[in-house]
């Protein structure tokens, strides 16, 4: 069992943080007789795993699936059905993402050989 200190330590992150993981059902403490928060050596897999999601830009409702299928006693977290799901449908906004920033570049691209066309034509005529 790891105290809240020691477990933050080995993620890499804060207390506060595992706090903030626990009020959203993501990481599980018990307390002592103290009242000491202590953490099972396995929620050291969840946090890492809530970690790298965070860091790809998953939101605490995506990680869900992925720390119950770690729950579940899966050698990953993203091996469950409702996790592939989580994945395509990310994915897909990933997709969608890069197609708006393919019209924009267009568009700059368009703007830009406009620019530099009307800058030649006005350099032309200029005696």
């Amino acid at each position: 069992m790891l105290l809240i200190g020691e477990l933050a330590e080995l993620a890499g992150t804060s207390p506060r943080t595992l706090r903030y993981y626990e009020e959203h059902g993501l990481v599980r403490a018990t307390r002592d007789a103290n009242g000491y928060r202590q953490y099972d050596d396995a929620e050291l897999r969840v946090v890492h795993e809530i970690r790298t999601l965070l860091a790809s830009g998953f939101g605490l409702d995506d990680i869900r699936p992925f720390v119950a299928c770690l729950r579940a006693g899966n050698s990953a977290g993203h091996v469950c059905p409702d996790s592939v799901a989580v994945l395509r449908r990310k994915i897909a906004e990933v997709d969608d993402y890069l197609g708006q920033l393919t019209e924009v570049r267009e568009r700059l691209h368009d703007q830009l050989s406009q620019a530099l066309e009307h800058r030649e034509t006005r350099c032309r005529t200029t005696p």
